[in-house]
């Protein structure tokens, strides 16, 4: 093993297991149907949504409505409730107060003026 010029650069980086899941909800959100999919969920009024409203509210399928909540459920973004005929969706806060957690870098590692040596 070779010696760092700098020493350590892991500091509080992310665990393996930490960046994997981070990644896999970060996938989950990379399609625009997706991130609207959200945005519709956390901007109801009641905090939550029926799915028999978004294929028309996206213009798309209901198969392809449902395979994309499918993917938001599976990676901890939505929450799915059966209600007789019509699954209901909410957004599980908690998870997205995780995501940004591990994205957030610790305050005590940002410099706010690198050029500023004071």
């Amino acid at each position: 093993m070779t010696a760092s010029c700098c020493g350590s650069i892991a500091g509080d980086a992310l665990s393996d297991a930490e960046a994997t899941e981070l990644a896999t909800a970060l996938k989950a959100l990379a399609d625009p149907i997706r991130v609207r999919l959200v945005s519709i969920v956390a901007t109801s009024p009641t905090g939550e949504v029926c799915a028999c409203d978004l294929p028309d509210t996206l213009d798309r399928s209901q198969p392809t409505v449902s395979h994309h909540l499918g993917l938001l459920v599976n990676a901890g973004v939505l929450e799915r409730e059966q209600r007789g005929k019509w699954a209901w969706f909410r957004l599980r806060r908690e998870r997205l107060v995780e995501l940004a957690r591990l994205l957030t870098p610790p305050v005590e590692s940002i410099d706010p003026d690198p050029a500023d040596p004071s």
